[in-house]
């Protein structure tokens, strides 16, 4: 199946900016007439809508609404992340306005309401801010949202990869099929495994405690899972998760505190021990790790017995063989 970007010019020059100069309507739309819904099974159905609704959406107005006529989305996709991130969006729309309009799509349950697409983020910050939110209203069906939603962040490159895990198998868990998945995704069949296994595999509170964890990368988030699979390990990632200082640290940092507490324990290492003549010369250290047994001579204090000791294993070792026999 073609990964189209199905949502390419949402965005770009064809919408007015947040400073543009072009005029901006100040009342709420009407109420659009419903989009046909396609069933989950109608996989092509869903995504071509999306396609040929994308010159319709380019030609509507941008249009302010209040902010608490808005819900969210009936699937989240983004974790929060203790980072500043929000504070900093909000500083900016304070500053320089709202650049880049949200999507909207009347709400398919209560009449007068919206439920955001996607820019849940520019959404909560001017709702803060207590300022109208710049939006595009489009009446999508769930399975259109699903693919508008998930296209969109995979065009901004902001969402991590366990963001992008948790947002899968919730839409799994919402009864949607594989192929929606994959095409809001923008992954094949293989990359979409990975990522709903890896969501299965970790309890969402701990995923939750982490956040979104932007540094961690696909490869340890699939290690770490892999790690917690042995019930001591995600006793240990718990213990540490209580500590006070956790709270105290970033979402990468948070990752990887837990990440190296749920490593298998390096066993301790025995002390070696020192062998000595009958006149208190030492002669060698006799350590034992793994199923291996280490003899180190000391050569300095007996010069030539490393030497002598190597030629007659052969002898010890036949007298040990005579032992066992007896």
């Amino acid at each position: 199946m073609a990964r189209k970007n199905l949502l390419s010019g949402l965005t770009g020059g064809e919408l007015p900016a947040g400073n543009s100069t072009a005029p901006v309507a100040n009342e709420a739309p009407a109420r659009p007439a419903p989009v046909p819904h396609f069933g989950i099974g109608g996989t092509r159905g869903a995504i071509g809508a999306v396609s040929r609704s994308i010159e319709q959406l380019k030609a509507q107005a941008v249009v302010e609404l209040d902010p608490r006529s808005i819900d969210a989305s009936f699937i989240s996709d983004r974790l929060e992340a203790p980072d500043g991130t929000h504070e900093s969006l909000v500083a900016s729309m304070r500053d320089h306005g709202q650049q880049v309009p949200i999507l909207v799509r009347p709400h398919p349950e209560t009449e007068g309401r919206y439920q955001v697409v996607y820019g849940h983020r520019r959404l909560r910050a001017a709702a803060e801010l207590e300022r109208p939110v710049r939006a595009v209203v489009k009446p999508l069906n769930d399975e259109q949202v699903v693919v508008a939603q998930g296209q969109e962040n995979s065009e901004r490159t902001d969402l991590s990869f366990i963001e992008r895990a948790l947002f899968a198998a919730r839409l799994e868990e919402k009864g949607f099929g594989r192929e929606i998945i994959m095409a809001a995704l923008s992954v094949d069949k293989t990359g979409l495994s990975r990522l709903i296994s890896v969501a299965v595999k970790i309890p969402e509170d701990l995923i939750r405690a982490i956040g979104p964890a932007p540094k961690a990368g696909r490869d340890r988030w699939v290690e770490f899972a892999a790690r917690l699979e042995v019930p001591s390990a995600l006793d240990r990632v718990r213990a540490r998760l209580r500590e006070a200082s956790f709270s105290e640290r970033g979402t990468d940092e948070r990752f990887v505190w837990l990440f190296d507490a749920a490593a298998a324990p390096k066993p301790k290492r025995a002390r070696p021990v020192v062998l000595k003549a009958a006149d208190g010369t030492k002669l060698a250290k006799l350590s034992s790790e793994a199923g291996r047994t280490t003899l180190i001579v000391d050569d300095e204090g007996t010069a030539g017995f490393g030497t002598y000791l190597a030629a007659t294993i052969p002898e010890l070792y036949a007298a040990f063989k005579r032992r066992d026999e007896a």
